[in-house]
């Protein structure tokens, strides 16, 4: 097991790596303690929870609602949880993001902690500190930042997910690898079909890598001011896509990644070359890199983003592989890219 911390003016967030969710009692603190999870993951796990009290969500984005977390306040009324609970996570993004959002908000804020059981949720939406719900089909529109106490990241819980789930992970750790490390995107054109089966030892390392960088960034810039918005790469035309098409989280972020080193390239940042590389990574690991498009309703879907100020939008742009920098561009600039995107998967 190894230790990252993301450290901030309310406190330490410990990562533990290749933690084992059966030591999770002990980052309690012997506080009340209440489980947050859904029904796929109590049915796969309740075994191995400790015997905290559980509260269970229904699957899916549609259940990262301001419904959903009234519903969670009403649990712990009925609970009596007070200001020295513990909240935790046990599950994938939906329930990391509810969980976190619920006990960042109730009491003006409860100590909380996630046990992520997905590889996505494991290298991106465990850690970080934001936490949010969508407002009808937008995404994450309503949130806070506020960090966990401690997320525990068990490998032997990736075993149960399908290879599209897998999948979705792996690109967030492409992302990752993109903005911030060359050896590791390089260790995954080289490993990724040991990833693809959960070798031990190729999980652990880019797990452990993305971990790493983006604890850094969010240690220096924990409410994305300026160099947290790295960690955006793909997104903005990815959300877009992930609202309109309802893709995958990592297959929309995957076509995101590959417009946006496009307009890279079509800037003279990054080579050519580069892009066709990161393209071919995303091909091999199974991920999409382009689909059809209404432009129309894409346009719409990125007004409303919340990254937009006015008629510009915080835009991630390459400077090569494993180096990144951010800035406005217009949202009529991204209407070339939407075209060159737009034929068949």
């Amino acid at each position: 097991m190894r230790e990252l911390r993301i450290e901030n003016p309310a406190g330490a967030s410990v990562i533990a790596v290749g933690e084992s969710i059966e030591r999770l009692a002990s980052y309690c603190g012997g506080t009340r303690s209440v489980v947050i999870t859904d029904p796929q993951v109590r049915g796969a796990l309740s075994l191995r929870f400790p015997s905290f009290p559980v509260i269970e969500i229904g699957l899916g984005e549609e259940s990262k609602s301001l419904r959903t977390i009234e519903e969670v306040y009403e649990a712990f009324l009925a609970l009596e949880i007070d200001r020295a609970s513990v909240v935790i996570a046990v599950g994938g993004g939906v329930v990391c993001d509810v969980a976190g959002f619920a006990a960042s908000t109730y009491l003006r804020g409860l100590r909380f902690g996630f046990v992520p059981t997905t590889l996505l949720a494991q290298v991106d939406a465990s850690v970080g500190g934001k936490n949010g719900v969508n407002l009808r089909a937008y995404k994450n529109l309503v949130g806070t930042f506020a960090q966990p106490a401690f997320v525990l990241c068990d490998f032997d819980l990736l075993g149960t997910l399908p290879a599209l789930e897998l999948r979705n992970g792996v690109a967030e750790v492409v992302k990752t690898a993109a903005i911030g490390d060359q050896d590791l995107f390089s260790f995954l054109e080289e490993n990724w079909e040991g990833v693809l089966c959960l070798e031990h030892g190729p999980v652990e390392r880019i797990v452990y890598d993305s971990l790493k960088i983006k604890a850094g960034i969010v240690s220096r810039d924990e409410r994305e001011a300026g160099e947290r918005r790295k960690l955006n790469f793909g997104h903005t035309l990815g959300h877009a896509v992930e609202k309109v098409y309802h893709l995958r989280h990592g297959e929309a972020i995957s076509i995101g990644m590959v417009a946006a080193a496009r307009l890279s390239a079509a800037r003279g940042l990054l080579p050519a070359t580069e892009a066709d590389r990161l393209e071919g990574l995303l091909g091999r690991l199974g991920l999409p890199v382009r689909i059809e498009m209404d432009s129309a309703l894409i346009n719409d879907a990125l007004r409303k983003d919340k990254k937009r100020q006015d008629k510009e939008i915080h835009f991630v742009l390459l400077d090569g592989i494993g180096s990144a920098h951010v800035e406005p561009i217009g949202i009529g600039e991204l209407e070339g890219v939407i075209d060159d995107l737009r034929q068949s998967r």
